[in-house]
């Protein structure tokens, strides 16, 4: 995010600019949702700082609202979660983003926020996958086949381009193969998969909505990464206990572990991991974490404000320069 000197691409516009899925695909690919989010913690950015998420409850579901704040920009999501709407044939999540001035916080635009979801997430893992994952990684399997899943095979292959195949687990079978067809478009092979494969796995991407552990971590490789990032809840988990106790841990902060991430909580509980043990994003970024040799490297996601404010900002910016050329 560009400092508050550029106020050129800051004035705000009579009516702001509402950027749907088609704009926010067009202005900012995955690369570069990475490295904004990697600039925003390397400018000093301190996640544990945040605010907290805010849950409502609401009738069939919940409003949640996540504020952000920095010198240069302030926003706000404001998402709704609603189990019952995949069966109505719409989706689970849907939201809204405002971006404002850092400075006036006057408008600059509007964002659809489901989109603004489906890159930040899978930035978010891609920026810890860059640190965390072996370089030689041509193996990936997907537990899901949702926008998430799709968005996650796309960070990965951006942050580990010999990425070759890719193994689908989900319960749809026609879902899973129109996954892998997908997959195969884009260069990749693919196949329908069991939880088991895991073992052949060098990446593992959660993006479900399970409550319970997804496989067998005794499965998994040494040398495999696991990103998690299915659930803000403390009560749920996709991967076990044993996988948490033995894996290098890394989250998005301390805080948001100690409440919202049930994977590392329930194991906790448990016994089988000591929250000390949790190192963090920014400090993976920063360089101060290496991954411990003969163990899993896992990532657990429970999203968070400033993400979506860096990809914002990002996207704004984007459209701001191509209106000026």
């Amino acid at each position: 995010m560009h400092d508050q000197s550029d106020q050129s691409s800051r004035t705000p516009s009579p009516a702001p600019p509402h950027l749907d899925a088609a704009a926010i695909t067009r202005l900012v690919p995955m690369s570069a949702a990475i490295d904004a989010l990697e600039a925003v913690l390397t400018s000093g950015l301190d996640p544990e700082a945040e605010p907290a998420r805010g849950v409502v409850g609401i009738p069939g579901g919940q409003l949640l609202m996540m504020p952000s704040a920095t010198a240069s920009y302030a926003g706000v999501k404001l998402a709704t979660v609603t189990p019952a709407n995949p069966d109505r044939g719409l989706p689970r999540i849907q939201g809204l983003y405002v971006l404002l001035d850092g400075v006036t916080h006057a408008p600059l635009a509007m964002l659809d926020g489901i989109a603004l979801t489906s890159l930040r997430t899978p930035a978010v893992t891609g920026l810890a996958i860059r640190r965390l994952a072996v370089a030689d990684t041509r193996r990936l399997l997907v537990f899901g086949t949702g926008p998430q899943a799709w968005g996650h095979v796309e960070a990965v292959r951006t942050v580990r381009p010999a990425l070759e195949h890719v193994d689908v687990v989900a319960r749809n079978a026609d879902r899973v193969a129109a996954f892998a067809d997908r997959c195969r478009a884009a260069g990749l092979s693919a196949a329908a998969a069991t939880p088991d494969d895991v073992a052949h796995a060098d990446v593992v991407c959660c993006c479900t909505t399970a409550r319970t552990p997804l496989f067998d971590s005794a499965l998994l490789p040494a040398h495999t990464t696991v990103a998690a990032v299915g659930s803000h809840e403390p009560d749920a988990r996709e991967v076990d206990a044993a996988l948490v106790g033995r894996a290098t841990v890394v989250a998005e902060s301390h805080d948001v572990a100690a409440r919202e991430c049930g994977d590392l909580l329930l194991a906790a509980g448990e016994g089988a991991f000591d929250m000390t043990r949790l190192h963090t994003l920014a400090a993976l970024v920063r360089g101060e974490v290496t991954p411990e040799e003969g163990r899993p490297r896992l990532f657990k996601s429970a999203g968070m404000a400033w993400e979506d404010l860096g990809v914002a900002a990002a996207v704004y910016e984007g459209w701001a320069k191509s209106r000026r050329s």
